[in-house]
């Protein structure tokens, strides 16, 4: 029974991904049957093209559907003008037009990638009326037929059999990434004293380049649905841009954190060093849980509390000239640390704002879904 449990519990926690596999069967499934039905010549390109628009989200499989299918379009027209307008008679002649149809297709789908299908469909075009003796243009028209059904069953799925918006994905994504700065900052700041774990800390540092593409590219997902009217819910903008900014003045701490501060200033500003450290860090991850679940803000007081403290131990050590007498790059780190904290209490300001924005209460209980 615990067993069960425990399987329960690891399907449940990825029920985005098994939503996926889900879609994409049904997706696969249907694509064949109804290129089977409507006597298409190769289903499999259907079927395949259903596989390849059928995305996470809502919004990416819009992107893929429509890449795919201008990719193809375009393919089978260059493909079926080669093929009609220069004729040829000998193996050789086919050879040249292949090179003359994916030279620049190729070169085309590396400059914009989403156009990456035209060479595909240009070489199906051009090779396909020579195992089945058809002509080039009913070639074209089947290639297009067969990925436009491919392409209109996979989005048809995606938006009909567990349906996954990307606005929804966006609250655990910031939430990861709000919780791995909160980690690389409590390392950066032990480092003022301790010295640093290099090690760990560019591990930190890697996971917070890697989840940051990926939350950039479920924003972008997400406004492609807002835009088609898909889905409803606060602008995605907000909220990424003051996760970038945080991520931002963990950087600029750890520049001036490379080395730890004097033994006298360490032993002035300990405390206070910590307790930054400890509440900023505590409202970084209780900010992860508000996300995740739709709850409203945690208390910010704490952060401003804490940075006045410390604001009020470097005045203190300001005055008794503790910083006098050290390289001119100690105190350029040691000014450099203020100003960064102080801007990390901006964006923390502007994230419990935001995180309120996209709590379930202030949103209407939860993303709406545009009908």
């Amino acid at each position: 029974m615990a067993f069960a449990g425990k399987v329960f519990e690891r399907i449940r926690s990825r029920r985005t991904q098994l939503g996926l596999a889900i879609r994409v069967t049904v997706a696969a499934t249907a694509a064949y049957a109804l290129a089977t039905a409507l006597h298409l010549l190769l289903p499999l390109w259907a079927v395949l093209t259903s596989l390849i628009v059928t995305q996470m989200s809502v919004g990416r499989s819009l992107k893929a559907t429509r890449d795919y299918m201008l990719g193809t379009i375009g393919g089978a027209i260059y493909g079926g003008a080669i093929a009609i307008l220069i004729p040829y008679s000998s193996e050789a002649g086919l050879l040249g037009l292949l090179v003359l149809s994916v030279a620049p297709l190729a070169f085309i789908a590396a400059v914009n990638p989403s156009l990456s299908a035209a060479t595909v469909t240009a070489v199906i075009v051009l090779l396909v009326p020579t195992m089945h003796h058809s002509d080039p243009m009913t070639s074209a028209i089947d290639r297009v037929s067969e990925v436009g059904v491919g392409a209109v069953t996979g989005l048809l799925v995606s938006f009909l059999v567990l349906p996954s918006r990307a606005v929804r994905q966006i609250r655990p994504a910031a939430a990861q990434l709000l919780e791995l700065i909160a980690d690389a900052f409590t390392e950066l700041l032990a480092g003022l004293t301790r010295g640093r774990d290099n090690d760990a800390l560019h591990r930190i540092q890697d996971g917070i380049g890697t989840a940051m593409v990926g939350m950039n590219a479920i924003g972008a997902e997400a406004e492609r649905e807002r835009a088609a009217r898909l889905s409803s819910g606060p602008d995605t903008g907000p909220l990424l841009r003051t996760v970038l900014r945080l991520r931002h003045d963990v950087v600029m701490i750890g520049r001036a954190t490379v080395v730890p501060l004097p033994a006298e200033v360490q032993t002035r500003l300990a405390a206070p060093l910590t307790e930054v450290s400890t509440v900023i860090a505590r409202f970084l991850r209780s900010a992860a849980a508000a996300l995740r679940e739709g709850a409203g803000a945690p208390p910010i007081h704490p952060v401003h509390l804490a940075l006045q403290h410390y604001a009020e131990a470097v005045a203190a050590v300001r005055q008794d000239g503790l910083i006098r007498g050290h390289a001119s790059d100690t105190a350029e780190r040691f000014f450099a640390l203020g100003f960064s904290l102080e801007q990390m209490h901006q964006n923390l300001c502007d994230l419990d704002r935001v995180v309120g924005e996209w709590s379930d209460a202030a949103s209407g209980k939860a993303v709406r879904v545009a009908e």
